[in-house]
């Protein structure tokens, strides 16, 4: 049996131990243990941080530029519409069934079994950083984040972020600004002519954001976007509301600052309009990195990710890359394919063998 083979065999065997142990955001302390556990197995060096994991080749150089690879642990709750037991690994017809076996467990065993695949590598120009973080599904402060926050990390020169794209390349990911909105009127009574309806007021605001666009577009990621999502007023029949919220889902592209698009929104509308973080912001990696060139080479094709992930709490440039596909996740009798792993533990080895191998 090949590295590569055995590598793959320990990946499939540490995701079915994953998918066996809940890790609901917040809750992944079960999980953050399997993983350590891996990294003692094998004499690997390692530190944990609440529910966050990660650690560096065996030659780590700071001289050297350092390459992440990073992917989360957690997972969202099942939904009522499992058939099958969601925290019971199961295989058939090449299907690995299991919570989280999509999202993201294949893409997190495929990134540590290529971090494996490099740790003892002495001939690389770059440091190989593996972290598998927490709270990527809720956008916690105490993921990915909160290593970087406080300086956990060495300077990192670019990223591969492991979530579901079928081993395409996604070189540009859009931002994420959630912002509520309140739109004040004035109560009375439904049967006269009183008060100042608030509901009325916000659908004239609601009208704006469902017809407004944003004059630049991406040449990657297209327009922004602007969805109301939520949206509660009254508590009777017959009184005129005094207040109406609702909450904006803005994704917003590399065109526009998270500050620049909640500014647009102040000036349009009447209702009051707060953000509840500018944290999340887009994403992107040139065309022309050597990363992404080695993908191409390789027949992966390039695109822009419309939904979040940990790329957008990093400043450094970062690839969404990974095994599995985007429309399984979060749905009932989620799984990946034995195969899509394997082909995801190739690719990545094979891409970034390009570029970290020094020459």
């Amino acid at each position: 049996m090949t590295l590569q083979q055995q590598l793959t065999q320990d990946a499939i065997t540490l995701l079915k131990q994953l998918i066996a142990t809940q890790s609901f955001s917040r809750e992944e302390q079960q999980t953050g243990d399997i993983l350590e556990e891996f990294f003692r197995e094998r004499t690997i060096p390692f530190r944990r941080k609440i529910n966050n994991i990660w650690a560096r080749n065996k030659h780590f150089n700071p001289a050297l530029p350092t390459v992440l690879l990073n992917s989360h642990h957690d997972t969202v709750k099942p939904n009522p519409s499992w058939t099958l037991n969601p925290f019971e690994p199961l295989v058939k017809d090449g299907k690995l069934f299991g919570l989280g076996s999509n999202d993201a467990g294949g893409c997190l065993v495929s990134l540590l079994a290529t971090f494996c695949y490099f740790y003892h590598r002495s001939d690389l120009s770059f440091n190989v950083l593996f972290v598998a973080s927490a709270e990527e599904e809720i956008s916690g402060v105490n993921g990915l984040e909160l290593l970087l926050k406080e300086n956990d990390l060495p300077e990192i020169s670019f990223a591969i972020v492991g979530e579901p794209t079928e081993m395409h390349l996604a070189i540009a990911e859009k931002g994420l600004m959630v912002v509520d909105c309140t739109a004040q009127g004035k109560a009375g009574h439904a049967a006269r002519e009183e008060g100042d309806n608030a509901i009325y007021k916000a659908l004239r605001d609601i009208t704006w954001i469902q017809q407004y666009e944003f004059p630049k577009v991406s040449p990657v990621l297209g327009k922004m976007k602007m969805s109301v999502t939520i949206i509660n007023a009254g508590k009777q029949h017959n009184v005129v509301p005094d207040t109406c919220t609702f909450t904006i889902d803005c994704r917003v592209t590399e065109q526009y600052s998270l500050e620049e698009t909640l500014d647009t929104i102040r000036q349009n509308i009447e209702s009051d309009a707060q953000a509840r973080s500018i944290r999340l912001k887009p994403s992107s990696i040139p065309l022309e990195h050597p990363i992404v060139q080695a993908g191409i080479q390789l027949g992966r094709t390039t695109y822009g990710s419309p939904t979040t992930s940990d790329q957008a709490v990093l400043d450094c440039q970062s690839l969404k890359l990974g095994p599995g596909h985007s429309g399984r996740s979060h749905t009932a009798d989620e799984f990946i394919y034995l195969s899509e792993i394997e082909e995801g533990i190739d690719l990545y080895i094979k891409m970034l063998g390009e570029v970290i191998i020094a020459r």
